[in-house]
């Protein structure tokens, strides 16, 4: 099967049966080379539902859950987003094409794949950011690749009013994605998307903070 035909499917198998149905969301993950962000032992592997090893104890999300985040965040062009763990950078460039801006964090630069032809509103930065990212401004929306065991308040404290947040709480085996909008100056929404299990952020499991 060529890695085309595979993007196809990935598309029609994973993506929407799992509800995916934001045309702009299905138009970039068709538009973008998954394969050219995968470390190459796993090239074949591309589009396959599964979590990729990229090194450093870290993954590539499968598939249906970057479909189901994207969708979530309701990108609509404008927005400044917060990226907590660029890894390779394909879901980075994936957003680069739903929102204005793109500030993306993580601790292990080596990772990343971006070749020449990288989107110019995304700006890479190098630190550990399992407490929160206060170099910069507040955003319009927040990913959070890596899961937590609890949400450092701080987080919610970066979103602009309407703003959402999607992360992964929990800890193996039970954890829920959920999206998090930010309604006042003190208040926020929570709405549970669906279980699944990921890594967790690096030393994010040393001194939780704030349950939310």
């Amino acid at each position: 099967m060529s890695l085309e035909q595979a993007r196809s499917n990935m598309i029609k198998r994973q993506i929407r049966p799992w509800e995916v149905f934001d045309q702009r969301v299905l138009d970039r993950l068709t538009e973008i080379s998954r394969e050219d962000f995968t470390p190459p032992e796993f090239r074949n592997l591309a589009y396959a539902d599964i979590q990729i090893p990229i090194g450093h104890g870290q993954v590539m999300l499968s598939p249906g859950i970057e479909g189901r985040l994207l969708q979530a965040l309701a990108l609509r062009g404008e927005e400044s987003v917060l990226e907590i763990g660029t890894g390779t950078g394909y879901l980075t460039t994936v957003l680069a094409g739903l929102a204005n801006r793109i500030v993306s964090v993580d601790i292990f630069p080596d990772l990343q794949r971006f070749n020449e032809h990288r989107p110019e509103n995304i700006f890479l930065q190098v630190g550990d950011a399992a407490y929160g990212w206060s170099k910069d401004s507040c955003f319009d929306a927040i990913v959070i690749s890596g899961s937590l065991p609890s949400l450092p308040k701080i987080f919610l404290e970066t979103l602009n009013l309407n703003g959402r947040l999607f992360a992964v709480l929990g800890q193996a085996p039970v954890m829920k994605a959920v999206l998090i909008t930010r309604i006042t100056e003190q208040e926020w929404s929570r709405e549970k998307l669906f279980e699944t299990v990921i890594p967790p952020l690096l030393n994010s499991e040393l001194k939780p903070k704030f349950i939310f």
